[in-house]
């Protein structure tokens, strides 16, 4: 086993070490148990948090922090990436229009906007992206990417010809949609939407019955809110002569998958796929004979498309074994085999709260890394 080649594979440990950190950390356990093991550190992420720094972790590229607006039109800093040949961007809605951006008494869906993400994606597009990579996860807002199209240049009038503000209280307001007065090229670039659900845009699996009592709507704005998806769709099918309302994914981000598709002709996909795509996951498991990933918890959702998942649906092609190391481990025997798992490992080593746990992140890591590898490289 001397000659024994890890890939470490983990997703963040949420509230507690990015990926990035906690790559580096099961490293340093392994070569305290076996410094002839060789390993490659290889951080991921599913398009949530996080994904900015693993894709400029996996192409070399910058952070950049900009001033936009949060999802009340407040002026605030925010980071996108750039990969080091400037070419791809890579940006996160949560960074200007995230739910975290406002206080628990702010929050009310109605009156937010996803502008501040269209001014991200804008200034990456006056860098010179060709590419931009969007992860859609944690939003404020519930206005389809009204606002974001209005940082792009999009106008949307009422049957006044009169200038709507992008919220979401505005769509059942919105008659006409001009596209005359756009900042960018709309051929020139390529957009991809990490999107993990497939709500569409409105009804009772949509955006505003499913996601926006969490955003702060009550039950009449909720249909409110379903009511003004419904009519704003109708009035992008009449402007586009496209339905895309009831496409998996529209409805996510309160829209913004619908947005998406409609003022950035972005395609969507899952977001572990699409990470797995842009770092050449699979390529680089023709050389490897395991796989550790990991990730904050290992429960039933993870059978249902999260980041472990999407490793060893991948390296079941090649039958290389995976580990995974997890802070919570709240399965059965049985669905850690459904998973594909060759084994799964909490990183717990004793009755500790949440906090601690949290702060003994690292060392439980390297310290579960460095048994493991002792008992399998004998």
């Amino acid at each position: 086993m001397l000659n024994m080649k890890i890939l470490i594979a983990p997703d963040s440990f949420k509230d507690a070490l990015s990926a990035i950190a906690v790559s580096a950390a099961i490293e340093r356990g392994i070569k305290l148990a076996n410094p002839q093991i060789e390993t490659e550190k290889f951080p991921l992420a599913d398009g949530g948090e996080g994904t900015i720094e693993v894709l400029n972790f996996h192409h070399q590229g910058t952070i950049e922090t900009i001033k936009v607006s949060d999802p009340l039109g407040r002026q605030i800093e925010a980071k996108y990436g750039l990969s080091g040949d400037g070419q791809q961007a890579y940006i996160e809605m949560a960074q200007a229009s995230g739910l975290e951006r406002l206080s628990p008494a702010e929050r009310n869906c109605c009156d937010t906007t996803t502008y501040g993400t269209g001014e991200l994606i804008l200034a990456a597009i006056k860098r010179g992206a060709k590419k931009i990579v969007l992860g859609i996860g944690g939003s404020a807002t519930n206005d389809a990417g009204m606002g974001m199209a209005t940082a792009l240049g999009y106008r949307f009038l009422d049957r006044n010809g009169d200038r709507l503000e992008p919220t979401g209280r505005n769509l059942i307001k919105v008659s006409a949609i001009d596209d005359s007065q756009l900042q960018f090229d709309r051929s020139s670039i390529i957009v991809e939407v990490a999107c993990d659900v497939d709500n569409p845009l409105y009804g009772e699996r949509g955006a505003a019955y499913v996601y926006a009592r969490q955003k702060g709507a009550n039950h009449q704005e909720i249909e409110e809110l379903d009511r003004g998806l419904q009519h704003f769709a109708d009035v992008v099918n009449c402007w586009c002569g496209r339905d895309l309302s009831s496409i998996e994914g529209a409805g996510a981000a309160g829209g913004m998958g619908f947005g998406s598709m409609v003022f950035l002709t972005a395609s969507l996909k899952p977001g572990i796929q699409l990470l797995m795509e842009l770092t050449q996951f699979e390529e680089k498991l023709k050389s490897v004979d395991l796989v550790i990933t990991g990730e904050g918890k290992i429960d039933e959702q993870t059978l249902h498309g999260k980041l472990i998942k999407g490793v060893t649906e991948t390296t079941k092609k090649y039958t290389i074994p995976v580990i995974a190391f997890c802070g919570t481990l709240a399965t059965t025997t049985e669905q850690i085999k459904s998973l594909g798992l060759t084994a799964a490992f909490s990183i717990i080593r004793q009755p500790m709260s949440l906090e601690e746990a949290k702060k003994d992140t690292a060392f439980g890591l390297e310290n579960l890394a460095f048994n493991v590898i002792r008992v399998i490289s004998k």
